[in-house]
């Protein structure tokens, strides 16, 4: 069962051989035994697991007095980034700020994959407030990569990508404001895709950079992602950046032959930074596409290398104003001791936050200032237009891009962590696309140096997820890179 796609799952549930109780009990026993050293969930609570299981055995359908019918989905197990509220449950966002905070109300995700009928098995570690790129910078500790727990996960949703690789779940929730659900979804074998900006509400997701943060979904494959996609996604009225577009079956051209297919190559994506064993399995997909029908073409995105610090640029001064909610005086961590109230705001605030939080703050402080919001800031924005108009330059000639996800294998634990510029490196071939609103995905395309995975990075047109997930269907159709698991998870 740890290795069945979802809709083996949902056949399984439906045909009664096996119900939604032991479907959990089955999963909640791996974390137990697992869990201890891989770090990847925060909050575990086996009674309300198990009481939201019954209520989909006893139903048989969405839930208690829902008359529509069963979903695909009712009865199978997930767990949440814990930068999603979710009612009764601890939500910390990996942050002593919010360590002992429980959420009174659920995020528009949580919503909708309830509403679908799935169980939640608890909620998954990430790095301090979503930034970070190696989940190291966690107040709750470092989620262990398990193809080898010496290094990282990739971030900030490394536990969400931990859980799927050592298969604690069958599906899990992300969040990607810069590559934080591509980067580590590469670095641990499996499938992740982030949405359009827009097409994911963003309500109840604790912000961190508001115009590029996007929720989507880790899975093994992506036919389970096209899957919890479509429950996912949808109009929002309490979020202002939501889209009010038609709902999508994202699994509806899953099946389609590839002939025809154009696929762009960014030179720019090709160059130097890649390392050899990245660049080879990524030639090695290419190759795989061009059997399958595909044709591939260079393309250019002469601004993506502005992307890093356009990014941060824009993100911390996000952030700064975000954060600044985190005040000890409404919610969350207060510093036991002050004189007066500036004395607890600071405290709080020097407390409460990691160092990678301080910094962003600091930097977003400083960008939005008076007499540098023009130098910097408008500067990032302008630079964030040019970008946009690279890529749609070269979806003019092409349907999809591909390229790496990210430039290495998983790097060692304390690799980059003193030097935050390297660090930022990491999400070199993501950012772009996130500074464009572009939907992106990444999936296992081979291995590199020590056996570790190596993802390929699918970009598509803006609201174009379903082809980019055919491309990617039908790549693991005839690969079974996303099948293969690390050693000690059976």
């Amino acid at each position: 069962m740890i290795n069945a796609s979802l809709k083996q799952l949902a056949a399984a549930l439906a045909e009664k051989r096996i119900s939604a109780v032991e479907l959990a009990t089955l999963f909640l026993d791996r974390i137990e035994r697992l869990n201890p050293a891989l770090n990847a969930f925060i909050t575990i609570d086996r009674e309300k697991t198990l009481a939201q299981a019954r209520a989909v055995d006893v139903s048989g359908k969405l839930g208690a007095g829902d008359t529509a019918q069963r979903s695909l989905l009712a009865g199978i197990p997930l767990a949440h980034k814990d930068i999603f509220c979710t009612e009764g449950w601890r939500t910390t966002c990996g942050s002593k700020m919010l360590a002992n905070f429980v959420s009174p109300y659920d995020a528009h995700v949580v919503e909708k994959l309830a509403a679908a009928g799935m169980v939640t098995l608890g909620k998954l570690n990430m790095d301090e407030f979503a930034m970070g790129s190696s989940n190291e910078t966690s107040y709750f500790g470092a989620v262990k990569n398990p193809w080898d727990r010496a290094r990282v996960p990739g971030g900030s949703s490394g536990g969400s990508a931990a859980a799927i690789a050592a298969r604690l779940a069958p599906a899990v929730t992300g969040t990607d404001t810069g590559g934080s659900i591509r980067q580590p979804a590469a670095l641990c074998g499996l499938t992740g895709l982030k949405p359009t900006y827009g097409v994911v509400s963003r309500y109840g997701m604790i912000a961190f950079a508001s115009s590029l943060d996007q929720a989507g979904p880790m899975a093994k494959s992506a036919e389970d992602c096209a899957l919890l996609l479509t429950a996912m996604a949808g109009f929002d009225s309490r979020d202002s950046t939501s889209l009010e577009r038609p709902a999508e079956d994202y699994s509806r051209e899953l099946e389609k032959p590839l002939s025809g297919l154009k696929i762009g190559l960014p030179k720019e994506f090709f160059g130097e930074g890649m390392e050899p064993d990245v660049r080879a399995a990524v030639d090695a997909a290419l190759a795989e596409y061009r059997k399958l029908g595909a044709t591939t073409v260079e393309v250019s995105l002469p601004n993506s290398a502005l992307s890093v610090p356009a990014y941060y640029v824009i993100a911390p001064a996000e952030a700064s104003s975000n954060l600044s909610r985190f005040d000890g005086v409404r919610y969350g961590y207060r510093a036991p001791e002050y004189s007066d109230l500036a004395d607890m705001y600071s405290k709080t605030r020097a407390q409460g936050f990691g160092a990678e939080v301080k910094r962003r703050i600091l930097i977003g402080s400083y960008v939005l200032s008076h007499g540098y919001y023009d130098a910097y800031y408008l500067q990032a924005q302008k630079i964030r237009r040019l970008i946009a108009a690279d890529f749609s330059a070269a979806f003019g000639e092409c349907d999809v891009i591909m390229g790496p996800t990210a430039p290495s294998v998983a790097f060692a634990f304390g690799a980059k962590s003193a030097d935050p510029v390297q660090m930022y490196l990491s999400d070199i071939y993501t950012i772009s696309t996130n500074l464009a609103g572009l939907p992106g995905m990444s999936l296992p395309c081979g291995f590199g140096q020590g056996g570790l995975p190596v993802g390929l990075q699918i970009i598509g047109r803006w609201f174009d997820e379903a082809r980019m997930l055919n491309a990617a269907h039908q790549y693991q159709r005839v690969t079974d890179w996303h099948t293969r698991l690390p050693e000690g998870v059976q």
